[in-house]
């Protein structure tokens, strides 16, 4: 029996010693950092990634809302997190792609602080009108806008923001000059349509649906690879110009400190794309305005750089400028 006894005790030893670390690894709560306030599209998916994660896993994935400065609070605190895998942000362009290539002051550096885990969702953008428009096409617009340089106005959410550059990129595309009017959010902006005060709006399918649904606006076209029935099918905007390269995704994605290791990233990566994939998930994002995008960390990560190039060029071309 000794002979048998010493290697035994080692195994155990060894099994004993690891347990701890097998137990952090599998079973330590997630902290979700979504960086917005609660009740928007990208919070409510947010919290339903981080439900089914929990549920995935079999254990608790907690979401903290840390809003402000366009995401940037959001990121930069992910970026300066411990890198075990326990901290992920819930991430979108503004902050990743948009935010270091107009603030030099950036605190962090979305390459070199942050991972890509997976691609979860698009939020695609459109530009429409109110129903009253004289607008009834796209075609109708930027014929207007050519015989009326910086006179025909787009609403958007914001300056610098995708809704913004979304509408700059268009009107480079399309060889016009559009005058933009940035707005705190989309609610004013879709008051001031409405109201009469601006004639086109770029904004998300999430913003825009009530509106379409009620009746008050018309979409005409939607910056999407295909078109999106629950908005009456409207025209891509591909479709309703010509112009190549109108598929616009305005992605929300999961990443993580940049130091986190890859065995990690490779099963959090696997386990977000399963839960991307279910039929429920599709239904659910659907029913928010958004589109299932599921992505691997090599595809997120060619898709960010896709992305920080496309951006980088309106940017440059439009004289874009931080207020």
């Amino acid at each position: 029996m000794k002979p048998l006894l010493i290697p035994l005790m080692a195994l155990f030893a060894v099994v004993a010693a690891l347990s701890p670390v097998m137990a952090q690894t599998d079973s330590k709560p997630v902290r979700l950092v979504i960086p917005f306030t609660p009740g928007g599209a990208q919070d409510v998916i947010g919290r339903y990634v981080g439900d089914r994660l929990a549920k995935l896993r079999g254990s608790p994935v907690v979401v903290e809302n840390k809003a402000g400065a366009g995401g940037e609070l959001a990121a930069d605190a992910v970026a300066k997190a411990s890198a075990d895998g326990s901290v992920l942000l819930l991430a979108t362009g503004g902050a990743i792609n948009i935010a270091p290539l107009l603030n030099p002051k950036l605190p962090y550096d979305p390459k070199r602080d942050l991972v890509p885990i997976a691609m979860i969702a698009d939020t695609p953008m459109t530009i429409a009108v109110r129903t009253e428009s004289p607008y009834k096409t796209l075609a109708d617009v930027l014929r207007d806008a050519k015989s009326k340089p910086g006179l025909i106005a787009f609403a958007s959410t914001g300056n610098a923001t995708l809704s913004h550059l979304t509408g700059e990129l268009l009107a480079q595309a399309a060889g016009v000059k559009l005058l933009h009017v940035p707005y705190r959010g989309a609610a004013p902006a879709i008051t001031d349509l409405m109201g009469g005060q601006v004639p086109l709006i770029v904004t998300s399918v999430a913003s825009i649906n009530p509106m379409v649904e009620g009746g008050k606006a018309r979409v005409l076209g939607t910056f999407t690879q295909s078109r999106l029935p629950n908005l009456g099918n409207p025209p891509t905007v591909a479709e309703a110009t010509g112009l190549p390269g109108m598929d616009l995704p305005i992605w929300v994605g999961i990443m993580a400190p940049a130091k986190t290791p890859q065995d990690r990233v490779e099963k959090l990566s696997s386990e977000l794309n399963g839960l991307c994939k279910l039929p429920e998930t599709q239904a659910y994002f659907a029913s928010l305005g958004a589109i299932v995008a599921c992505g691997g960390h090599a595809a997120f990560a060619s898709m960010l750089a896709q992305d920080s190039a496309r951006w980088a060029q309106v940017i440059h071309k439009g004289g874009i400028k931080l207020d």
